[in-house]
């Protein structure tokens, strides 16, 4: 039980996490980079991504959850009493997280990003004001050192 709460606990503040984007418009094989921080169960958090000497920023916030879970119960007690038997049960969403970020640049420009993420990794696709549209990865950052 003493197990269950823990993992329960762990669940529900969540844990914070940095992630490294890398960016390729579909016109160019140039890269940009940007990064992404998750502060914990929040679903929300800041990112920055430059391209091209101008930095956006702005927040992503997530519209759907990359697992989902239900409680199912009923059952029979002892001797043919109806009793009270349940589990819960979590699965995973072969989308992943869906998420949604704004970004702008201290110019006025604007960048807006949808991406998805499932494990810790994920993709999706940027725009900017121009139409431009870039294919971005997540992965988590490297830990840093010392």
């Amino acid at each position: 039980m003493r197990t269950l709460i823990a993992m329960l606990a762990l669940a529900v503040a969540g844990c914070a996490a940095d992630y490294q984007l890398q960016l390729m418009p579909h016109d160019s094989g140039k890269l940009y980079y940007g990064m992404a921080h998750d502060p914990g169960a929040h679903g929300e958090g800041p990112i920055s991504i430059t391209i091209e000497n101008k930095t956006y920023t702005g927040t992503w916030v997530q519209a759907t959850s990359d697992y989902s879970s239900a409680y199912v119960s009923g059952g029979v007690g002892w001797w043919g009493h109806h009793g009270a038997i349940g589990t819960m049960v979590t699965s995973d969403n072969p989308e992943g997280a869906m998420s949604k970020a704004l970004l702008s640049a201290p110019d006025g420009s604007g960048l807006r990003c949808d991406l998805r993420t499932s494990g810790g990794r994920g993709d999706g696709q940027c725009r900017d004001d121009q139409q431009r549209i870039y294919d971005v990865q997540i992965r988590p950052a490297p830990a840093p050192h010392g």
